[in-house]
């Protein structure tokens, strides 16, 4: 499966519906208790027996698209070139290739080239981002207890 990009932002029509069909899916999602359900298609009167999962999934496009969010979904054993992981970390590709050197990202190599899983590229950014903050929140002490942050 290829990444599915609507990464145009939602107009401001389709927000409003987005955000009905949220509400209501939300509700009925409640009362779904089996893993697979029917939908019927109004249109073609066209019943489809799906996962109550994508049914959530719907659901959660529907919350990003009714805030006016672009949203991709990307199938989590996805791999990814160093230079897409690289985007994704907001670094250099160089910077990248050492931190694969180094071990801090598992990787494959597919002939010549390295590939990394997308869910270790995000887990990995998640826990940077945990870092920065933690040394944010440190650093905000530290200049408090100096007496920065007097009035």
């Amino acid at each position: 499966m290829e990444t599915l990009r609507l990464s145009k932002r939602p107009s401001k029509s389709e927000q409003r519906i987005a955000e009905k069909s949220h509400e209501a899916l939300s509700q009925i999602l409640e009362r779904v208790h089996s893993t697979m359900t029917e939908i019927e298609i109004e249109e073609t009167k066209e019943r489809l027996q799906i996962p109550s999962r994508a049914l959530e999934l719907l659901n959660e496009i529907l919350r990003a698209m009714s805030q006016g969010k672009p949203i991709s979904i990307v199938p989590v054993a996805t791999e990814v070139t160093t230079q897409k992981a690289a985007e994704i970390l907001g670094c250099s590709r160089p910077h990248l290739v050492k931190l694969l050197e180094n071990g801090e990202l598992d990787f494959i190599k597919v002939g010549s080239h390295r590939r990394i899983k997308l869910e270790d590229v995000v887990s990995y950014k998640q826990k940077m981002k945990a870092e920065q903050k933690r040394l944010l929140i440190e650093m905000m002490n530290s200049d408090e207890e100096l007496g920065g942050y007097d009035s």
